[in-house]
């Protein structure tokens, strides 16, 4: 059989040519179905679960007014707050120039109430100031690094936690309390340190970071004093200012831990020591203490008087006597207190023990006794109270004082005229109030104006 040739056919003038079959090709293998993964919770490494996940800004900014609402003394604080989308946060982190660094994976599985909460924790850690404190505390004790970081980050948790949720602020999942060290509530992040080592919490919550502002150490991810939307320190000042007024403008909306941070915001103790000395070295040095005429060595000015002889002004160490409050309502510890501050003030006035002289005072005066060692003078006393005897028995002495120091617990009637003399008064604090046993209605006289009042304690 023979194979029969076709002739191809002849192009048809003006007619496109047909295109030629396309090789097929081999049908490509079906696609696998991924399984759903549920989402990973932060820990070391893994912070946020979804990295690609956007920052839900509106979800965030409901937590916040859903904060504001709950705890309204609180929105000049938060609203003061710069939001900072950064992925490297494992939840909510604070640095010490009022930005908030936001997980975008943390806001997308976390409720708008416990979102909220954690706004309140993270601004609780600007308002109390825990950045400048954890500085101070790391260089008193000098201790550094990630593992005394994390400590401190953990007690200033503790310092705000116990008291900062309920009453439409739930607590967040992972929240630290101080319970799980068995340590009390309503205590401060120092003492916290102090009392515990917290070494068991630190492979538990090592995923826990709020930022500089917890705990005064920079981390990689802030942008630092230099960096956009910080507020500076006057800034930051104003806003404590306007919350501690709301606070104290109705004390009735906020716990007392709150009250508490805004009677001492702009009142924190004062280191009565440095006062107490400083006022005694001020008046001591204050001018006409200690400051005489003396012929032994003429004046300048008697070049222009010829004939006459004028004395010059000769400035002499001033003297220093200390009255010693030792009535029944002074205790033995406060009577060792005095006794130290009479070493200090001996110092104040460059050491010359020579210059000063102690005398105790009840309902009567002692003698004035010439300060050899604070530690050997005995104090005798134990009665009423009446510095006015005191003060006399001061003025008595010669050479009479340049500066009067009195250290009592206010519970005394002062004197009514002015001393001719410089006087501090060393007080020792009476929690609510000060009264007699004796008489429940007895309220005693505050210090008078013209004398310097140091609270002591």
């Amino acid at each position: 059989m023979t194979g029969v040739v076709r002739r191809p056919e002849a192009p048809v003038p003006g007619a496109r040519p047909r295109p030629l079959p396309r090789p097929m090709s081999p049908p490509a293998p079906p696609r696998p179905v991924r399984a759903a993964v549920p989402e990973a919770p932060p820990g070391p490494g893994r912070p946020n679960g979804r990295t690609g996940l956007p920052l839900d800004r509106e979800k965030l900014l409901a937590a916040r007014l859903h904060a504001v609402r709950v705890r309204p003394y609180l929105a000049d604080a938060l609203f003061a707050l710069h939001v900072v989308e950064d992925r490297s946060v494992p939840t909510m982190a604070v640095d010490r120039h009022w930005r908030c660094y936001v997980s975008p994976g943390f806001v997308a599985r976390t409720p708008v109430e416990e979102l909220a909460g954690v706004w309140v924790h993270e601004v609780s850690h600007l308002l109390r100031d825990h950045h400048g404190r954890g500085e101070r505390y790391a260089r008193q004790y000098e201790e550094y690094g990630p593992g005394e970081r994390l400590r401190r980050n953990i007690a200033a948790d503790f310092e705000i936690n116990d008291d900062v949720y309920g009453d439409g602020l739930p607590r967040p999942r992972g929240a630290v309390l101080p319970s799980l060290l068995g340590l009390p509530g309503d205590l401060l992040m120092e003492e916290y340190l102090r009392r515990a080592s917290m070494s068991g919490l630190a492979a538990e919550f090592a995923w826990l970071d709020c930022g500089s502002g917890a705990d005064g150490q920079d981390r990689p991810w802030e942008l630092g004093p230099e960096g956009a939307h910080g507020l500076s320190r006057q800034q930051r000042d104003a806003v404590r200012f306007r919350v501690a007024e709301g606070i104290r403008g109705r004390p009735g909306d906020a716990p007392e831990g709150w009250r508490r941070w805004a009677d001492e915001a702009f009142h924190a103790p004062q280191p009565w020591r440095q006062l107490l000395g400083a006022a005694v070295r001020s008046a001591a040095g204050a001018p006409g203490v200690g400051e005489d005429h003396s012929y032994w060595r003429p004046s300048r000015r008697s070049a222009g008087v010829p004939g006459v002889v004028l004395p010059s002004l000769r400035r002499t160490p001033p003297r220093v006597c200390v009255v010693i409050d030792t009535s029944g309502s002074v205790s033995d510890a406060e009577l060792g207190s005095a006794l130290l501050e009479v070493a200090a003030i001996s110092r104040a006035v460059g050491g010359r023990r020579d210059l000063v002289s102690v005398i105790s005072c009840d309902a009567a005066a002692g003698v004035a006794v010439p300060l050899c060692r604070a530690e050997s003078i005995e104090l005798i006393g134990g009665g009423g109270t009446d510095l006015r005897s005191g003060f006399a028995r001061a003025l008595r002495s010669r050479p009479r004082p340049d500066v009067v120091v009195a250290l009592t617990d206010g519970q005394t009637p002062w004197p009514s005229e002015p001393p001719p003399c410089r006087v501090v008064v060393g007080l020792f604090p009476r929690p609510g109030g000060t009264a007699d046993e004796a008489d429940p209605d007895y309220v005693p006289d505050t210090p008078p104006p013209w004398a310097r009042v140091v609270t002591i304690g």
